[in-house]
């Protein structure tokens, strides 16, 4: 019997449609206008829809944080989607409290639902129980023993690199987009060390493979920079998601082949460890067999250990949804670094130089970590890179309860009381402004915004209170949540300088005021007069006559 709708069926649906808007939206406006935040100054709100998010994107090198720190101090509070206020904060003890409280402060629900509910719920998507159980998994793959044995393909690739570049300019110095190359040779390390897959994205004769085509689509569209309104309004309203949507539509696509093809490779490599232990007639793995030559293995192999409880290991799901982690975190972001480094070089001919005498001190053009290591220099110059052109220029977290933050020292609201904490509610959103604390002039010194490795032979005491990671800078965060690949990024970075360093000179083809430099959401260069063409990092690429 079919089923029709009375007109009193409709007015009910209507309602009970109304009310839950109408509950929704004063549950967002109760937020807003309740929130403890309000005390704190900040500049004024230029959108009821945008807030203040469309003036960070238009000053250029996520300059406007250190502006409004300069202008409110320590603590300050912009807007975001219908003047959703946030806190933005350098006290280094409210950082370090944030950052050491990874349940309480977690990764906003709009920031990683897209990419989440597509990609995979890998490490960088999941907290609380299930983060610490996956990174428990992982840790042993990321060890400096492991990385030790990934340094010859960081090495390998690195030096393709350069053989390509070499070949381009035979015929003399040559323009090329460096940010390009950089991708695509990071690309290629990620795929042979993170799961031991040839992507072959150098070798332009050769076809793309299809696992490469859909993470270049996957990336291609994850990286815009533009403000994404109904990416915030599916989180508050998820009935939305039913609308048609191309872009998701697209991703989803492409992450079906990633999938299909990743938890191939998963399979493949459970029974040909499986197969390994049967020949060797042992039984399973233990955690002394940890070692092999990519990511992948070493992650499955860890999850199959005999002293890993049935219960605390990830199923294949989990364990595949660490691939477009390892794509995504440690593809682009060690490229952009790479890039950033060969922009400050580039504007400093004698820092550069500096660097290529160090490098040479070392008689082989296949260094292991041990070695790459031991230049300080060049470390100087990550690190440098690291601290003024960080990839990642902040870092949001989302309260998960009321809370109290500590600070450092007595900040005055805009009331003009003095307080020694701030308090929080549930939902508030936190900014870690990684660049801002980086090029903060009474922590770095009055030269806090130029590049100067030097700084590094003794660096100010005051960058002892930076609760970073690695080297005082929050470049991989820090707490619970900090980067799980630090170890593996910075001897791939180091690999990648070593190599094209000693290889070429690197020059500005034009003036410096024709580079500009957006966020989205990662830092990335581009040339004014060519919009156009994206992202791109143009150089003047002269092989080095003292390479021979």
């Amino acid at each position: 019997m079919a089923l029709s709708l009375s007109c009193q069926d409709v007015l009910v649906v209507l309602f009970i449609a109304s009310s839950y808007l109408i509950w929704r939206v004063y549950k967002v406006l109760a937020s807003r206008l309740g929130s403890p935040l309000r005390i704190w100054p900040g500049p004024p709100c230029t959108s009821w829809v945008y807030g203040n998010l469309k003036d960070m994107l238009a000053v250029e090198d996520s300059a406007l944080p250190d502006k409004l720190f300069k202008q409110y101090g320590k603590v300050y509070v912009d807007r975001e989607f219908f003047m959703t206020p946030r806190l933005w904060t350098v006290d280094s003890a409210a950082l370090n409290y944030i950052l050491t409280h990874d349940v309480d402060f977690v990764r906003p629900k709009i920031n990683i639902k897209e990419l989440a509910d597509t990609i995979g719920k890998g490490i960088l998507f999941v907290s609380g129980t299930r983060h610490r159980q996956q990174r428990r998994i992982m840790n042993p793959a990321f060890g400096p023993m492991q990385v030790r044995d990934l340094t010859e393909i960081f090495v390998k690739k690195s030096n393709e690199l350069r053989d390509y570049w070499a070949h381009v300019t035979q015929a003399g110095p040559t323009v090329l987009n460096v940010n390009a190359d950089l991708s695509k040779a990071t690309l290629d390390i990620i795929g042979q060390a993170g799961f031991g897959y040839d992507f072959n994205a150098l070798n332009l004769e050769g076809n793309p493979t299809e696992l490469s085509i859909a993470f270049r689509k996957i990336l291609e569209i994850t990286s815009t920079g533009a403000v994404s309104l109904l990416g915030h309004l599916v989180t508050l309203f998820p009935f939305l998601a039913l609308i048609p949507n191309k872009r998701l539509s697209q991703l989803a696509s492409a992450v079906a082949v990633m999938k299909r093809l990743g938890l191939q490779l998963v399979a493949e490599r459970k029974a040909a460890i499986l197969r390994e232990a049967a020949e060797k007639q042992i039984d399973g793995v233990e955690r002394k067999d940890l070692q092999d030559r990519d990511l992948l293995t070493l992650l499955i192999k860890a999850n199959m250990a005999n002293d890993v409880p049935e219960s605390q290991r990830l199923s294949d799901v989990d364990v595949f949804g660490q691939i477009p982690t390892f794509l995504l975190a440690g593809h682009e972001t060690t490229a952009t670094a790479s890039t950033w480094a060969l922009y400050a070089l580039s504007q400093k001919p004698d820092i550069q130089q500096k660097l290529r005498e160090e490098l040479f001190s070392i008689s082989t053009d296949t260094p292991t970590m041990d070695e790459l290591n031991s230049l300080p220099y060049l470390d100087a110059v990550v690190r440098e890179t690291l601290r003024l052109h960080s990839p990642v220029t902040f870092i949001v977290r989302e309260a998960k309860k009321d809370d109290v933050i500590p600070l450092s020292e007595p900040i005055t609201d805009r009331y003009g009381r003095a307080h020694r904490e701030i308090r929080i509610a549930k939902g508030n959103k936190v900014v870690i402004p990684v660049i801002a604390m980086h090029r903060l002039k009474e922590v770095w010194g009055e030269d806090a915004t130029e590049f100067k490795p030097e700084r590094w032979q003794q660096p100010p005491e005051e960058i002892s209170a930076i609760p970073g990671l690695w080297g005082h800078l929050l470049s991989f965060s820090g707490g619970p949540r900090s980067c799980i690949g630090y170890r593996f990024s910075l001897v791939e970075f180091k690999a990648i300088l070593f190599s094209i360093i000693r290889g070429f000179e690197f020059e500005m083809p034009m003036p410096l005021e024709e580079y500009e430099i957006k966020t989205s959401p990662l830092q990335r260069p581009s040339v004014r007069s060519a919009p156009e063409k994206g992202w791109q990092l143009p150089l003047l690429v002269k092989p080095y006559k003292g390479a021979a």
